[in-house]
């Protein structure tokens, strides 16, 4: 089989990259062949397609071109023109998008359907029924467009509060509906339940299949190491809920040591309130893999509504216990009192007690790690994801 991944980054920026690179080289390591689709940027790996790719886009940045540079965020007609040329050259089997908004837009789903090629599109966020795709306004989680309304963008100013960058998210909104490259979807990719009951008022039930990321079981060893803190991995930023977590810490009667890792907006502000706090700053390789390892629990206090953080499934594959709010999709991954606890978003009191409950009790914690690693080779290794997908390719082939 001959697979076209299209993602707007080509280096692992986040969780959607991660995910996209697993299945890459899964397709690869089994005898299948991928066409690989991008935007370009220093940091990318080598690809020998990478000449196809666009030329770089940071729509953070603004530029003299403004109208121009916003036409192309709703509709880039490069996309569309080099990603028709690479399906002529190569002839895949079968496009399967990834986080591909704005820098590539949904242009690509047009433009290889009227090559007569298939599309899956893995939902990573909310993008087709949220135009912010954070589904948050404001700061906080917000369904107002769910019912297809998406005025509520421009009435909310859900962009950063600002007017101008709202009413381009409801045009850019507006005009996919239009052009249908959404509806043209041959199926869509759901990591969790949560968004496929989200998007399901838009697009038929059998369109929309649920397949949870996967994470390599065995090259994640079970940790037998308890170093005794509490850990928080994520972005500093409001809607992660890492205030909720500090203030949790501050009223603990139990005194646990809390380690911060991370970057974001909030982090110097926290640091100077929080002084008894150990902020790591951003970790990555193997002194992310140690400081996961060492951890007594994780904390996942997200007050957004998460999909299917890589983060928790991590955490599992080492064998710790996971804390985490009842938002999005974390209840899907964490089973409460079985995995973890969940507790309300927000509510650092209840934070606290389900914090001190288990920092007080090293043998319940050590049971608990030991079902979320169990939990993690049964419903959420990377090999059944992987034949999940090749299930999900297939049947989408034989529909052709």
């Amino acid at each position: 089989m001959k697979v076209l991944l299209a993602n707007k980054f080509f280096f692992r920026n986040g969780g959607s990259e991660v995910v996209m690179f697993q299945e890459r080289d899964f397709l690869l390591q089994n005898g299948h062949e991928v066409v690989d689709f991008s935007m370009q940027d220093a940091r990318n790996l080598e690809s020998p397609y990478a000449g196809y790719f666009v030329q770089a886009q940071d729509y953070r940045n603004g530029g003299s071109g403004k109208i121009k540079t916003a036409l192309s965020l709703i509709h880039s007609a490069e996309a569309a023109r080099r990603i028709g040329q690479l399906i002529d050259d190569t002839r895949p089997d079968i496009v399967h998008c990834h986080n591909i908004y704005h820098q590539l837009t949904p242009s690509l789903i047009g433009a290889a359907k009227a090559k007569n090629v298939p599309v899956v599109l893995t939902l990573h966020d909310s993008k087709p029924v949220c135009p912010s795709y954070t589904r948050l306004s404001r700061g906080k989680p917000c369904s107002a467009c769910l019912d297809g309304n998406f005025s509520h963008v421009v009435k909310q100013r859900c962009a950063d509060g600002s007017l101008g960058k709202s009413a381009l998210l409801y045009l850019e909104a507006v005009v996919q509906r239009w052009m249908g490259n959404y509806e043209q979807v041959d199926r869509f990719i759901s990591p969790s339940r949560f968004i496929r009951d989200s998007v399901l008022h838009r697009f038929r039930d059998d369109q929309v299949a649920l397949l949870y990321n996967g994470i390599d079981t065995r090259s994640w060893n079970i940790s037998e190491t308890d170093g005794g803190y509490a850990l928080f991995l994520g972005r500093l930023s409001v809607e992660k809920g890492v205030e909720t977590l500090l203030k949790a810490h501050a009223a603990s009667t139990g005194k646990w040591p809390l380690r911060i890792a991370g970057t974001g907006p909030l982090a110097e502000d926290l640091k100077r309130r929080y002084p008894d706090v150990d902020f790591l700053g951003h970790l990555s390789g193997d002194a992310l893999h140690r400081t996961i390892a060492e951890a007594a629990v994780i904390v996942l206090p997200s007050e957004c509504f998460e999909n299917c953080p890589m983060s928790i499934l991590e955490a599992m594959a080492h064998g710790k216990p996971v804390v985490g709010s009842r938002m999005g999709g974390i209840p899907e991954l964490v089973v409460d009192g079985l995995t973890g606890k969940l507790f309300t978003a927000g509510d650092s009191n209840e934070l606290c007690s389900a914090l001190d409950e288990l920092m007080a009790n090293a043998e319940r914690r050590h049971d608990m790690g030991k079902n979320a690693r169990a939990r993690a080779e049964l419903q959420f290794d990377l090999e059944h994801h992987n034949r999940r997908l090749m299930e999900i390719y297939l049947s989408v082939l034989e529909a052709e």
